[in-house]
């Protein structure tokens, strides 16, 4: 893992969303399967049909050590983008996690993998293997636009994504924006007399 997605594993999503007002958030319909899922990683993009998860198997057989595979399933929840036996192969050959705009199926057996999953939710129903799809090319996933080799952050929050050209910028921001975080929660738990302090300067700013 490079020095720098080691860096952003280490910012909650929150820090780095607020890093970039906000703006390249997925729908936060996307969430983990299990709460302490987290992922840091670069972007193999997957632009499948709905339906058809032969994109996502040619992802999964080229992608490196780390990527997080990002799937644009155009929000369909009626077809799985894949299942336990697909996911246990990402997971055998060393990918990072799976970000989908859709769904999965066999969700106990993924869970029991424990390899981070990020998705719409689960559904029954398999995919087909028409040959269809793209990898490796832009896309919009949960209505954000990602390019192959965007920065993937993902936790309990949600997946965040940081474009390539930008990332040392954002992460500077991101850091400068947790490290305030924690001082003023250092400064403000427990303090009755700053906590009121801090309100009512919030307010009046917001009132003005």
């Amino acid at each position: 893992m490079s020095d720098i997605i080691s860096q952003f594993k280490k910012i909650p999503t929150t820090c780095i969303s607020d890093a970039m007002q906000g703006l390249n958030n997925l729908h936060p319909a996307i969430k983990p399967l299990k709460e302490q899922y987290t992922i840091s990683g670069r972007a193999l993009t997957v632009k499948m049909p709905v339906g058809d998860n032969t994109a996502v198997l040619q992802a999964i057989r080229d992608a490196k050590h780390g990527d997080i595979l990002v799937i644009d399933a155009k929000g369909d929840t009626y077809r799985a983008i894949a299942g336990d036996f697909v996911v246990g192969m990402a997971q055998t050959l060393g990918i990072g996690g799976i970000v989908v705009d859709g769904v999965i199926r066999d969700i106990a057996g993924i869970k029991e993998l424990n390899f981070p999953v990020f998705s719409r939710g689960t559904t029954v129903s398999a995919s087909a293997k028409a040959g269809a799809g793209e990898i490796n090319v832009p896309i919009s996933c949960g209505g954000t636009a990602i390019n192959p080799g965007d920065i993937i952050v993902g936790d309990v929050d949600g997946v965040v994504v940081i474009p390539q050209a930008l990332e040392q910028d954002i992460l500077e921001s991101a850091l400068d924006k947790m490290e305030k975080d924690q001082q003023r929660s250092d400064e403000i738990s427990g303090n009755r007399k700053a906590a009121i302090e801090y309100l009512d300067k919030i307010l009046s700013k917001a009132k003005k």
